[in-house]
């Protein structure tokens, strides 16, 4: 016995927003944060070149299964993660039961938003929270899996993103083939001073102002065909 079911107009609009939004948008944004911020620490973009060329080599681009073997490049995706969240608020949850928490009383029911944009930049919980350090993450266990607190991108428990694992791969893909087939540098004449940093709180959380940047090819001319 089949089944059929009518679909609305109204829901195939919703499902493609909830790709394009939660699938695209946030993970470009994430790309060009990992850009800006390398950008301005050219000694960070050194570090990942140098990883790049010792694991991959020259001779191909970045594959998946290189990814496990790319430490560094990881590192640069959780810092930029814990620096620039996508979702500053991640979604609304809402109190199971009245709830005590730091002097403030929860009833059940009242809605409840984990602010993670203030979590990762939390000098209680981070070294230095402000600055862009990717080597805080070598040799750490903290994970964006939802079991660490202190670094929550995709949230956690039952409500937490459940484009998780395919968003972490593709991300993180992305940037290793971005480093590894070009030199990235700051348009001529501008210091590394001049570049803004500042965000708008949007549905995500963009750069103000799109990254201007100078990128040149860093391997063989068929690799791009």
């Amino acid at each position: 016995m089949m089944l059929s079911a009518l679909v609305h107009y109204d829901e195939i609009t919703t499902n493609v927003q909830d790709v394009l939004l939660g699938g695209s948008d946030t993970s470009a944004v994430t790309i060009e944060w990992a850009i800006s911020e390398l950008i301005k620490n050219p000694k960070l973009l050194g570090k990942a070149a140098e990883e790049l060329d010792r694991v991959v080599g020259r001779e191909r681009l970045v594959t998946e299964r290189d990814l496990p073997g790319l430490p560094y490049i990881e590192a640069i995706l959780k810092e930029t993660m814990r620096l620039h969240p996508v979702a500053p608020m991640l979604v609304p949850h809402q109190a199971r039961e009245d709830a005590h928490v730091d002097g403030y009383d929860i009833p059940a029911g009242t809605v409840v938003f984990v602010n993670v944009w203030s979590i990762g930049r939390d000098p209680t919980l981070w070294d230095a929270p402000e600055e862009f350090r990717p080597e805080r993450f070598i040799g750490s266990k903290i994970d964006v899996k939802g079991q660490d607190f202190e670094l929550l991108p995709f949230g956690s428990g039952r409500r937490m993103c459940p484009g998780l694992g395919l968003g972490v791969k593709v991300t993180l893909l992305s940037i290793a083939n971005l480093l590894h087939g070009f030199v990235w540098r700051l348009p001529d004449g501008m210091a590394v001073e001049e570049l803004s940093m500042e965000e708008i709180f949007l549905l995500a959380v963009p750069r103000k102002n799109p990254l201007e940047a100078v990128f040149e090819p860093r391997l063989q001319s068929h690799l791009y065909m």
